[in-house]
């Protein structure tokens, strides 16, 4: 940790100038914490897309340091902190700056865990955008390390720090609806045409084009950990998400922030078995649809659970939803069925009702007694970096949430069902599924 600034504010009480010594930070906010009345000094990893816009999210702290392979995609970020140190290689970043404390991530997926255990294992705070992972194995690791380091972690799921996931979960605990036993979540949006950027594949295959690549693009840095892949427009910027190799697809964009009330409202812990049937299923790209179905298991006193995800679908309608009213939001959400009734809500927890629309007017609702947020999820994070008690999304919690995001794309890989042994982190029936749990990295890369 950077050492606090010594004031003479500070100093008016020793007993005399002799006596003096410089106090670091860690002894004047706890271990790993910055004191509420001092700036977090912040850096940024991936600042030129999403992690601008939760740069701006966190501008009232120090942003000290910048991290693009891109300075081209970065430079309007890069404008806006002048101030800021610019850099090229996150490992040089934190080899030669180290007046920084927290880290914010806002790379492609598949790069996610190597920079965010890099931090860990530097003693910084971590902020990660969703999904936190690009497969099982890491989003476990992430989350030992953490809470061995004893570092602040947030990932990026901002509805998590709102109003609406909140009233699921005491409504639900209030037992508005009974107990729970069904959900069906869902995306109605789908990443197609794969690679859109002027550029598509019909059926989803890798291009054979090699364009040159950008003058202000490091590449081997942008491919990280994964399989090298020539240069392609089709990847970068903004479109990989549609390829397996470097992005999650809708189940860990929008699985993330769609499972993540269901995940904290039932307790779910993991499941036994994940099966997916999938639509336009290839080795390069995640498909055009799928429907993924877990089962998980009782939890102390509350019940069994089947959940559904329906990509690039809409789950069926409930009867009990009167004509002309919207099933969650326009591009996905959520419906809770429970033993004495039905509760929807949106993509991001946002929106929650109780169906028919006269239960919702009968309705007593419970007090509120989950803490609420001031502010965004980023200053949640920010908060708890300087309190030392966890934010909402800690890695301890989003490790898991992501885990059952990662799980569903491991059985679309296979088109299957598989069986789940979550100590020991092993697909059971299918031991060939194993190799999406664990993905191998690229030489020199390691986790």
């Amino acid at each position: 940790m950077a050492k606090a600034n010594v004031t003479r504010r500070r100093l008016l009480g020793a007993a005399s100038a002799a006596a003096i010594t410089v106090v670091s930070r860690h002894v004047l906010g706890g271990r790993n914490q910055t004191p509420p009345s001092e700036k977090l000094n912040i850096a940024g990893i991936g600042v030129g897309g999403m992690g601008g816009a939760n740069l701006r999210n966190l501008q009232s702290e120090n942003i000290v340091a910048l991290c693009d392979v891109d300075h081209a995609y970065a430079a309007r970020t890069f404008k806006r902190y002048p101030k800021a140190k610019v850099h090229t290689d996150f490992r040089k970043m934190f080899e030669t700056q180290k007046d920084f404390d927290a880290v914010l991530v806002a790379t492609p997926d598949h790069t996610h865990a190597v920079i965010s255990m890099a931090a860990i294992k530097a003693g910084k705070h971590v902020y990660c955008q969703k999904p936190l992972t690009h497969n099982v194995h890491e989003a476990r690791m992430l989350a030992k390390a953490a809470r061995e380091a004893g570092v602040t972690t947030q990932m990026g799921i901002q509805g998590h720090s709102g109003e609406g996931a909140r009233l699921i979960c005491e409504w639900i605990w209030d037992g508005a609806i009974g107990r729970v036993h069904e959900v069906d979540a869902w995306c109605s949006l789908s990443y197609y045409p794969w690679g859109h950027a002027g550029w598509s594949s019909r059926w989803g295959r890798r291009p054979k084009e090699t364009p040159a690549v950008l003058a202000s693009l490091d590449w081997d840095l942008w491919i990280g950990p994964a399989p090298m892949r020539p240069y392609h427009p089709a990847y970068h910027p903004k479109v990989w998400r549609s390829w397996l190799d470097f992005g999650c697809g809708m189940m860990g964009d929008r699985g993330a922030h769609t499972l993540d009330p269901v995940f904290w409202a039932l307790k779910l812990g993991q499941p036994t078995s994940i099966e997916a049937t999938s639509l336009g299923l290839n080795s390069d790209t995640h498909p055009l649809a799928s429907i993924v179905t877990y089962q998980f298991p009782a939890r102390g006193d509350l019940p069994p659970v089947k959940l559904t995800w329906y990509e690039g679908l809409r789950a069926p309608r409930p009867a009990e939803l009167e004509d002309g009213r919207t099933m969650g939001d326009r591009e996905g959400g959520v419906v809770f069925k429970g033993d004495k009734g039905k509760l929807t809500c949106g993509t991001y927890g946002g929106g929650p009702r109780l169906i028919p629309e006269s239960r919702m007017k009968d309705y007593k609702r419970p007090p509120k007694t989950l803490p609420r947020v001031n502010g965004s999820h980023e200053r949640d994070w920010v908060r708890a970096c300087k309190s030392g008690k966890p934010a909402g999304a800690g890695f301890d919690y989003s490790g898991p949430l992501t885990e059952i995001c990662m799980l569903g794309n491991a059985a679309r890989r296979i088109d299957a069902r598989i069986e789940w042994d979550a100590e020991n982190l092993k697909v059971t029936n299918l031991p060939e599924a194993n190799k999406y749990i664990r993905t191998e990295y690229r030489k020199g890369w390691s986790l």
